[in-house]
């Protein structure tokens, strides 16, 4: 998404810990300040008010506005390269669209559960801007500013039809789940292949506890960066989830367990603060030839030049505010380029870090419902040089599309696992080497009881070690969200790196120390932990690490490299796409929303019209339908009106996907249905509906009920499959059909040759 020039750079990030204030947070609080700032509550718009009225208004709608990233008095550099205004230098014509634009955002700010309508604006909008409201709605709806996220009126308005192209979307995150949504609503056929059993990617919430006291907790992506304008802080609303704010108290503990003392904190707190400062200056007089040179070097000569933090408790101190800079940018101080690390922070999201309740995953959840994902599909081959995109997963399955959208994490990317045919431009294979990806690790533990107290939501501990400052430096208490007594020890900077080959039972003993080291001679007992887990993002080759940082030799300018798409054919996201908010959560989702933008104006400009991608579609739904029909000829299991076909390959796998048929006509059981196509009287009348289900849905839907109609209900409510007709089967499940069929072909050979061995 397109933002405003930045204002001058700060000094740098200087994280903070300040008095603890309340505790739950209301995301929409934020509209409802601005609107008590700007002179009080807004009534109902209406078309006759006063002038101070609509003055005050429009004052408050561009405060919103400007909370999301538009400038108040200026268009967006996609605005004008969209043509919002006509003509272009018509300065009265582009307040005006602004004035509207900004109202159309605010509108739907108030009630992110709706499905805002143009005719809604239209009501409240002198009829004389009605061009206006066009322009300024659809460049906002096709940009994901409005009307996006997961709420049952947002998504009532997806299409029917899939009149557009066809998109393979690599990777089930969040930043392909945001796109795929969106192009689904566009009205396009979209197919996401996941390589895990799960979507989410590094967004991954998993259960730790005893059965029926389960707690949620989150191993990846867990903390909401700033909640003003924040897209998944609109999730939340939509879904109705609290959000907790993380409170600011954060109690350090020396290595001994003692508390750290206060005027000592603040002092050093001080010092790292003008260490940034100065670092900042240094890079300023330094020019071009700061680009060279690492953010830690430059630290660690500024300490020595200024002689700050000599004594040991002043270096533990140090160490901890560096572990925990490090700690913000998955990555070694000494990776981190002096000259850019920070280039994001003019646009870091205002407010308050918040914890989900109940975990992340429940906002995975609700993007997945009506996308349709292939799990276990790890890509390893993108061809996208021809008149369409092949995508090849392991074992050799081949997808095709009219475009694919790659999300895969910048470390899967730098580790060459998918080979790109033809191979990916040299600025883009230098921006992808040039880019950091750095490491965040974490010790998640369960505890009978809450021991740290209640009212703490994180703490720190000081390390002796500089080597490992790191080291289980920050805890996390996830007792107020995840249902259960949890304690999280984080692990940043070089420490993570060794955590990767660490034992977890030492690991587990090292962190048990620390901890009994500080409450135990307070006269608190830390029990042992009811289970345990250890993450090793690293080496996952499905992410190979955490998030992105700027790198030495790097700069912002390398996110937009990798965010630039291929001939208009590949396409990609994710965080590491996203120059503004990489390394959060919300920039991987923004990061989707813009490439849909993306792909729905290259189809616009290379697809629409052309008559060759319909050819070739006419033409492979008629052999997918000769297909199709072969395969139910026998299928793995039938039932009622109900027939289903399955990959034997898969056969010991319950989430596996299969193709279910739904046979209408005049019959009124299975046995009738199947009479009649036996007997010689002519056929009656009969229609067929498909949809994509796993073979566990599929016998749940036999034991569940013995009527057609309760189990259509128990199919359409409780799984919420959405029945199609044959040509959205053929092109949502042609890669599933051509695998089931060639499945099939390849058990019946193997059949042909065991029987031959056993007669000859």
């Amino acid at each position: 998404m397109d933002h405003p020039p930045p204002p001058p750079p700060t000094d740098g990030r200087r994280p903070t810990r300040r008095a603890a204030k309340r505790t739950n947070y209301d995301e929409s609080v934020f509209d409802a300040l601005l609107h008590d700032h700007l002179g009080g509550s807004r009534p109902p718009r209406r078309r006759n008010r006063t002038a101070e009225e609509r003055q005050r208004e429009t004052e408050t709608e561009a405060m919103i506005a400007l909370s999301l990233g538009f400038p108040i008095d200026a268009l967006l550099d996609a605005e004008a390269a969209a043509g919002v205004v006509h003509p272009p230098g018509d300065a009265a014509a582009r307040n005006d669209y602004i004035v509207v634009r900004n109202h159309i955002l605010a509108r739907w700010r108030a009630n992110v559960r709706s499905y805002l309508s143009k005719s809604e604006i239209k009501e409240t909008v002198s009829r004389q801007y009605d061009h206006l409201i066009s322009s300024a709605y659809d460049f906002l709806l096709e940009h994901g500013y409005i009307n996006f996220g997961v709420s049952p009126a947002v998504r009532a308005q997806f299409l029917d039809e899939h009149d557009k192209g066809s998109v393979i979307i690599v990777g089930a995150g969040l930043a392909g789940l945001a796109a795929a949504r969106q192009l689904l609503s566009f009205g396009f056929k979209v197919l996401v292949l996941e390589g895990r059993d799960r979507p989410g990617g590094r967004v991954y919430t998993t259960k730790m506890g005893k059965q029926g006291n389960f707690a949620s907790v989150d191993l990846g992506g867990s903390v909401i960066t700033g909640i003003h304008a924040n897209p998944l802080g609109v999730l939340a609303r939509q879904l109705g989830i609290p959000l907790h704010k993380i409170r600011d108290y954060c109690p350090l503990f020396r290595p001994d367990g003692g508390h750290v003392d206060r005027s000592l904190d603040v002092e050093v707190d001080l010092v790292f603060n003008k260490l940034l400062e100065n670092a900042a200056r240094v890079r300023e007089v330094l020019g071009e030839s700061a680009d060279g040179i690492s953010l830690g070097s430059a630290i660690e000569r500024l300490q020595l030049l200024y002689g700050v933090a000599r004594k040991t408790e002043e270096r533990e101190l140090l160490d901890w505010h560096l572990a925990n800079l490090e700690y913000a940018n998955a990555g070694c101080l000494s990776d981190l380029s002096l000259a850019h690390w920070d280039q994001d922070d003019p646009y870091e999201m205002g407010g308050d870090h918040c914890f989900l309740a109940g975990g992340n995953w429940r906002l995975i959840n609700a993007l997945c419902e009506d996308v349709p994902v292939l799990y276990k599909k790890t890509v390893t081959r993108i061809a996208y040089g021809g008149g369409f995109v092949e995508v090849v997963v392991a074992g050799g399955q081949v997808f095709q599309a009219d475009m694919v959208l790659c999300t895969v994490p910048l470390g899967v990317l730098k580790s060459g696992t998918i080979k790109f045919d033809p191979e990916l431009p040299a600025q883009k294979l230098q921006a992808i080497q040039r880019l950091g990806f750095g490491l965040l690790n974490k010790v998640a533990m369960i505890f009978p009881y809450v021991f740290w107290g209640e009212e703490i939501d994180t703490f720190g501990c000081l390390s002796k070690d500089r080597s490992k400052r790191g080291e289980f430096f920050l805890f996390y208490g996830y007792h107020t969200v995840s249902g259960g007594a949890v304690l999280i020890a984080l692990v940043a900077g070089e420490a993570a790196l060794n955590f990767e080959h660490s034992d977890p039972v030492a690991s587990l003993h090292s962190v048990l120390g620390i901890l009994r080291g500080i409450y135990g001679p307070k006269g608190v007992f830390v029990p042992d932990p009811i289970q345990t887990m250890c993450t090793r993002w690293g080496s996952d080759p499905l992410c190979c690490g955490s998030y992105s940082h700027v790198r030495v030799g790097s700069s912002g300018s390398d996110y937009n490299i990798l965010a630039e798409n291929v001939g208009g054919r590949l396409f990609f996201a994710g965080e590491a796409t996203n120059r503004e908010h990489p390394a959060t959560m919300h920039g991987a989702f923004l990061s989707g929303l813009r490439e849909a933008s993306c792909i729905l104006q290259t189809w616009r400009k290379n697809f629409m019209g052309k008559s060759d991608s319909k050819k070739l579609s006419q033409k492979n739904l008629r052999s997918y339908s000769e297909v199709l029909a072969d395969l139910f000829k026998e299928p793995d299991l039938a039932f009622g009106v109900f027939s289903f076909v399955f990959d034997p390959s898969e056969a010991e796998d319950p989430k596996a996907l299969g193709l279910m048929r739904v046979t209408f006509g005049n019959y009124s059981s299975r046995k009738e249905l199947d009479e009649h196509r036996q007997s010689s009287e002519p056929p009656l009348q009969e229609f067929y509906l498909y949809a994509l289900i796993s073979r566990e849905q599929a016998h749940q839907m036999k034991m569940v009920s013995d009527n057609d109609k309760g189990r259509l209900e128990l199919l359409c409510k409780k799984f919420g499959i959405k029945l199609m007709g044959y040509t959205d089967t053929c092109a949502l499940g042609s890669s599933l059909i051509i695998s089931i069929s060639g499945a099939r072909r390849g058990r019946n050979r193997k059949l042909q040759t065991m029987h031959q061995k056993i007669w000859s």
